[in-house]
């Protein structure tokens, strides 16, 4: 090949036309070679079951779901729970496929690397993975259609699985264990979860039930603390202050008429007693004036008789020293109302009157203030009362507040134990979201790997690149000159004339027999 030249469509088929040997070898061989290759791979069989996700029966409007998790995801969780050691281990002593621990753990592992989930698309009519999936397909898909009142909560109507082995008997049995375990797994999962749900929202419950019993309590104490406190007692603590004011006010007027009335009538009944004493002691002094004349008349006749020793001479003596004392505290200081109590046989009736007044109105003083503390201690307490109503208004809003919020979680946490109760009943009935086996593992009739004419398509694929490979290598070794083209970027001089080939062998004809004369500074070229 000429460099410093364009190629166009012309030349790269004329490429090909001189290098169709070189290209047509590889790509005859290569996919002959890549066939007889597959024959040296182990042959692999993959059998296949299919698994269908039905909604629960009970439409979601009247019994929402425990389960929410993405069914994916879900999956994904059933698959590793699956291919786990407590799982697998038991299976493959069920089936045989092991007699030590050594192939028990290589067994383990190519279980695990044989399982494929794959999920299945809607719309799709089969798997690329068996042939036989492609008629079972068509009616799962017509199964999955939603029904009146019934909501899908996944795009994934099921899916595929997939084992495979060395062995088709192997796989089969394999893969029909292994769907067994998945639609187990996810029965108990699923009940569990429902299960775990009811117990935590049973827990909720019982410490929310004691939450609100406390503020129940809370609530019920405060009321009793601040009886007659609280804001629907505020009108008629206010009432009932009124009423105290109107007692306290007439109470008081009744006192202050009492105190009146007795202070009138003692000054009455001192100006009375005053009288009555005054005459009380002209009387008395008058009598003792009289006794004593007559002590002393005797006193003379007695003296006259006896001597002064002489016993009825000494008592006269002395009654009439009695006597004459008497008659000087007489003169000298007024009698008092006691010792004229004494002394007197009896008080005029006007006086006794007046004490019995006087009594009468200290009992009526004394009963008035006793009212009058009463009332004025009970104006005080609803006084308070009424100045209290305020802050004890909030602490109970704050109280309401608490409780009422206590018992909306309470009545909600309540409600959905119910429904996971009766999601856990529809789980254990196996009427919620269900895996159902549609297709059971079948037999493989032919190897999923190696697939031959997939070999020899990639053979001829390869032939073809190396075929291609090798044409543009020889071409780019070839230095021929085959057209003018060739000419003009070989010698790059302009051509005069060119002559076409004549006669000869076309096998020779690869510069097409071409003669040309080019001039170039005077000089003829000839080719």
């Amino acid at each position: 090949m000429i460099e410093n030249r364009d190629l166009n469509a012309s030349d790269y088929l004329a490429m090909l036309r001189r290098r169709l040997r070189v290209l047509l070898i590889p790509v005859l061989l290569a996919p002959l070679a890549a066939f007889l290759v597959s024959y040296l791979f182990r042959a692999r069989y993959t059998s296949q079951s299919l698994v269908l996700i039905e909604v629960q029966s009970v439409p979601e409007g009247y019994v929402k779901p425990v389960v929410t998790e993405d069914i994916t995801q879900r999956i994904a969780t059933i698959q590793q729970e699956v291919l786990s050691r407590d799982h697998l281990r038991p299976l493959v002593e069920r089936l045989g496929l092991a007699k030590n621990e050594e192939e028990l753990d290589d067994m383990i592992g190519n279980i695990r690397s044989g399982l494929d989930l794959e999920p299945v698309i809607p719309g799709d009519t089969g798997s690329s993975n068996s042939k036989s999936s492609s008629s079972s397909t068509s009616g799962f898909s017509s199964s999955t259609k939603k029904k009146p009142g019934q909501t899908n909560t996944t795009d994934i109507p099921g899916f595929y699985v997939n084992y495979t082995a060395s062995n088709p008997v192997d796989a089969q049995r394999i893969c029909r264990e292994l769907t067994s375990l998945l639609l187990a797994e996810n029965l108990k999962a699923r009940e569990q979860i429902a299960q775990s749900t009811t117990d935590f929202l049973s827990r909720q419950v019982d410490e929310a039930k004691r939450n609100l019993d406390d503020q129940d309590t809370k609530l019920a104490s405060f009321k009793k603390q601040y009886s007659g406190q609280l804001p629907g007692d505020e009108d008629a603590n206010l009432k009932i202050l009124m009423a105290l004011n109107a007692q306290l006010e007439s109470n008081t007027q009744t006192l202050n008429r009492a105190q009146q009335d007795k202070t009138y009538s003692e000054s009455l009944l001192a100006q009375v007693t005053a009288a009555w004493k005054a005459s009380q002691s002209a009387e008395n002094v008058q009598s003792i004036q009289q006794q004593l004349t007559k002590l002393q008349n005797l006193l003379l006749e007695l003296q006259a008789r006896y001597t002064d020793d002489h016993p009825d001479v000494v008592k006269t003596k002395r009654d009439i020293a009695e006597l004459q004392g008497k008659l000087k505290e007489l003169n000298s200081a007024p009698v008092s109302a006691t010792d004229t109590v004494e002394k007197a046989s009896a008080e005029p009736l006007e006086i006794r009157q007046l004490q019995l007044q006087v009594h009468q109105y200290s009992d009526v003083i004394s009963q008035a203030t006793r009212e009058q503390k009463r009332l004025q201690d009970a104006i005080n307490l609803y006084q308070g009362r009424v100045a209290l109503s305020p802050s004890v208004e909030e602490q109970l809003k704050a109280l309401n507040r608490d409780y009422q919020t206590a018992q909306e979680s309470y009545e909600d946490l309540l409600a959905k134990r119910t429904q996971a109760r009766i999601q856990t009943d529809m789980e254990r009935n196996q009427q919620g979201e269900q895996m159902r086996l549609l297709n059971a593992a079948g037999l493989p009739d032919s190897p999923s790997f190696p697939t031959r004419w997939m070999f020899a398509l990639g053979g001829l694929g390869s032939g073809l690149a190396v075929g291609l490979c090798l044409v543009m290598i020889l071409e780019f070794q070839d230095k021929s000159v085959r057209d003018e083209k060739d000419v003009l970027a070989a010698l790059d001089l302009p051509m005069l004339v060119a002559v076409p080939h004549v006669g000869g062998n076309r096998g020779d004809s690869g510069n097409h027999g071409l003669l040309s004369s080019f001039r170039k500074n005077g000089k003829l070229l000839e080719v």
